[in-house]
């Protein structure tokens, strides 16, 4: 009897799936993508997401951001459901245009990876208050990690791009997140 109560319990141990923990919302927003379309928050619901915060001129972690994120775009070509967001730190130099350019560059595919612009303070907003990543302040100090979201616009996850197991870790947590009935 014990035997089969130890299997059962092993059993259903083995059953069981993570679900990543909400960690947060995120705010509502409207920004202009690197096609000059305005994406918002609404546009985004009942799609699973990965965010970053970059700009164009980064001498440091952002061409490395982008090429993770390149590499994310690759990895979910069979879920096209999946959305891709890099939200500028730098939005008085990256307009549209710029970001454009910068998309190209990565081979972004702009139905799936939105650049994005607007008012540093509606930036600021979304990174300090809503990521609780980073302020967009002029400084163009930013964070390195990726957050995850999923439909309702909740987040899910943080990943550093830099730390082992970062894409393997975040592609685990997307697909089940993706799973996630609504």
């Amino acid at each position: 009897m014990k035997a089969a109560i130890a299997f059962l319990l092993l059993f259903l141990a083995g059953c069981h799936t993570y679900h990543p923990s909400v960690l947060g919302e995120v705010p509502d927003f409207q920004l202009t993508s690197q096609t000059g379309a305005t994406l918002t928050r609404q546009s985004l619901l009942g799609h699973v997401w990965v965010a970053d915060f970059i700009f164009t001129t980064c001498p440091g972690p952002c061409p490395m951001m982008s090429s993770r994120m390149r590499q994310l775009q690759t990895a979910t070509a069979s879920t096209p459901d999946v959305q891709l967001v890099s939200f500028t730190v730098d939005p008085a130099h990256d307009t549209p245009e710029v970001l454009a350019a910068y998309s190209k560059h990565f081979l972004a595919q702009p139905q799936r990876w939105h650049f994005l612009t607007g008012s540093q303070a509606a930036l600021n907003h979304l990174g300090l208050d809503g990521f609780h990543l980073n302020a967009v302040d002029g400084s163009l100090d930013h964070s390195t990690r990726f957050a995850l979201v999923d439909r309702s616009a909740h987040i899910r996850g943080y990943y550093s791009f830099n730390e082992d197991g970062f894409p393997k870790a975040l592609l685990r947590d997307l697909n089940r997140v993706e799973r996630e009935k609504t």
